[in-house]
């Protein structure tokens, strides 16, 4: 039947226009969408040879994603497309609906001195998929028998279609830009050196696979929908962080402290937590967070003060002997010259032996000051600690 011989019923295309937008809305499928778009013009349109093909302008091809023919089996990528004798060409150059003729499409072949692509259809209609003023490719119909299949006129109706395919076809392509930058954003996680997580309302809704290994767990579902509670030593500290957070996360959606983290195992070690909410209105809904081992960090901070401190003993140690030293030679010089001379000597020999003992033990001090090789302490009347010369130094007297 030609659409001439056709009474096209109004209703009924309105009817299959809202079916083919209804389809682009509740498909997720473009083969299933093509497939429905096909069947539901068919009711007001001949679509036995029917196809729709996306233009790649990079790599100057097209592609059909969906064929339906009498005669033609379907074709593979067209390469170098701008050359080639093709009437989806022409669509896509003049970004507007096109009606062929069986002379037209010989015509057009001949000026690109080429033999037409395919059998040579009676009537040619091609109406271009345009998203945000591009033309991302046609959809199309042919008839191989009557040239009065069609009218100029049905290519008002095709190019109504053709907008519903392009919608369909440019959200299928931000979803898979979508799923391929959620794809690189994720592979990014998985190997960031850093533990990465997502917290709702301070419940674990996503882990990356080093919070697994940080953690000592075996995999991420032993973090899936736990509290936070799990991960800190005590109830005191897990209470402590959530009333410290809060307020910063509330005021600039940002936090970070250091903090005593549990393993699994039950060992404990340094991390630096980072915050990060979207909500300052509840900030606990939704927040970002990054746990880093800082156990190393924090024995080279306190090696590195060891060593400072050790630094300023052994300064002052030195400085002590050096002084110490001149006057306790004087003393002991003196002395051996009292020693030497017993007949005027009035002192006790008790009160000498004292002399004696008290010098050597100075200098046993002052040995022991120079002999100083590490930083330790001891308890000192008055809340206050003292170096402990002889557990810091070397030898014994």
């Amino acid at each position: 039947m030609t659409s001439q011989q056709r009474k096209r019923d109004a209703n009924t295309t309105i009817d299959v226009l809202f079916e083919i937008s209804d389809a682009v809305n509740r498909t997720l499928d473009l083969n299933e969408l093509f497939g429905v778009i096909h069947k539901s013009l068919g009711r007001i349109l001949n679509v036995d040879n029917f196809f729709i093909a996306i233009h790649n302008s990079e790599k100057d091809s097209i592609s059909f994603e969906y064929w339906a023919s009498e005669r033609d089996e379907l074709p593979g990528e067209i390469t170098n497309f701008s050359t080639t004798a093709s009437l989806t060409g022409e669509v896509i150059t003049a970004q507007k609906p096109l009606i062929f003729y069986k002379d037209d499409i010989l015509n057009f072949a001949q000026f690109k001195d080429q033999e037409p692509i395919g059998s040579v259809s009676e009537i040619w209609l091609g109406a271009p998929l345009k998203s945000r003023d591009r033309v991302i490719g046609v959809v199309a119909v042919q008839s191989f028998t009557s040239k009065e299949m069609y009218h100029r006129s049905d290519l008002d109706l095709l190019n109504s279609v053709s907008q519903h395919i392009a919608l369909a076809i440019e959200r299928k392509q931000s979803d898979r830009a979508l799923r391929n930058q959620r794809a690189i954003l994720e592979q990014i996680l998985e190997l960031s050196p850093v533990g990465i997580t997502l917290l709702e309302n301070r419940v674990f809704k996503w882990v990356n696979t080093e919070m697994v290994r940080l953690f000592g767990y075996t995999g991420k579902a032993d973090f899936r929908d736990r509290s936070v509670a799990m991960i800190y030593p005590t109830e005191e500290e897990n209470e402590r962080v959530k009333n410290t957070v809060y307020a910063s996360l509330a005021s600039g959606g940002r936090a970070t402290f250091d903090t005593d983290l549990m393993r699994r195992d039950g060992t404990i070690f340094h991390a630096n937590i980072k915050l990060s909410s979207a909500d300052s209105s509840n900030p606990m809904a939704l927040v970002i967070a990054t746990v880093n081992d800082i156990s190393s960090r924090k024995s080279a901070e306190a090696d590195r003060s060891q060593r400072e401190k050790l630094q300023g003993v052994l300064e002052m140690a030195g400085a002590v002997c050096h002084e110490l030293n001149q006057p306790l030679q004087a003393i002991q010089g003196c002395f051996e010259l009292i020693m030497m001379d017993r007949n005027t000597n009035t002192l006790p020999s008790r009160d000498l032996e004292t002399i004696r003992s008290q010098i050597t033990r100075i200098g046993a001090i002052t040995k022991r000051l120079s002999r100083i090789t590490q930083y330790k302490t001891v308890d000192y009347p008055g809340n206050t600690k003292i170096v402990d010369i002889w557990g810091s130094s070397r030898g014994h007297e």
